[in-house]
């Protein structure tokens, strides 16, 4: 199981990494003066390709991708009336189904519904990584009207989980 995303969605202010409301505690950058607008629409999108080698059926991909919300909203979005969210699942496996034998039929094979369980957590796990290593891995930008976005304070967010940890210690 893997998933890409282009990931240009959500409020800093909702940023959750591991469970820790990271995005509450990083106020440096900041578009509002105040801290982030709670009632500004998400405008942003994010796009979700996941990929498996499992033997899906359609209908077993379509439940595959509507998981990627799951790993959406863990890292803390619940999307927006103005965001563009766009989710696809593919799989890897009967590679050969199109060709079929001489009758033009061809055997495939399919994991059952009782058994798709793991591979759906698999997908929202793996989205929810996705958005994390894309968060990680971004960079400081200007954008449309000279807008500056910083990029994610590593030692900074380092610090909030370190502080989260110590203080879930028993």
């Amino acid at each position: 199981m893997g998933a890409l995303v282009q990931s240009n969605f959500g409020r800093r202010h909702q940023f959750t990494l591991a469970g820790v409301p990271v995005g509450k505690h990083i106020q440096d950058g900041l578009l509002w003066k105040n801290g982030e607008d709670p009632l500004a629409q998400d405008d942003g999108s994010l796009i979700v390709i996941i990929a498996t080698d499992a033997p899906l059926l359609p209908h077993q991909l379509k439940r595959l991708a509507k998981r990627a919300t799951i790993g959406m909203a863990r890292t803390g979005s619940m999307g927006g009336n103005g965001s563009g969210d766009i989710f696809l699942a593919f799989s890897t496996a009967n590679a050969n189904a199109a060709h079929g034998d001489e009758k033009g039929i061809s055997n495939i094979q399919a994991l059952s519904n009782d058994h798709i369980d793991p591979l759906l957590s698999s997908s929202a796990l793996a989205t929810e990584e996705a958005i994390i290593n894309a968060m990680v891995a971004a960079e400081t930008m200007t954008g449309n009207e000279n807008v500056n976005v910083l990029a994610l304070p590593h030692e900074k967010v380092q610090e909030i989980l370190r502080e989260y940890n110590r203080a879930n210690e028993v």
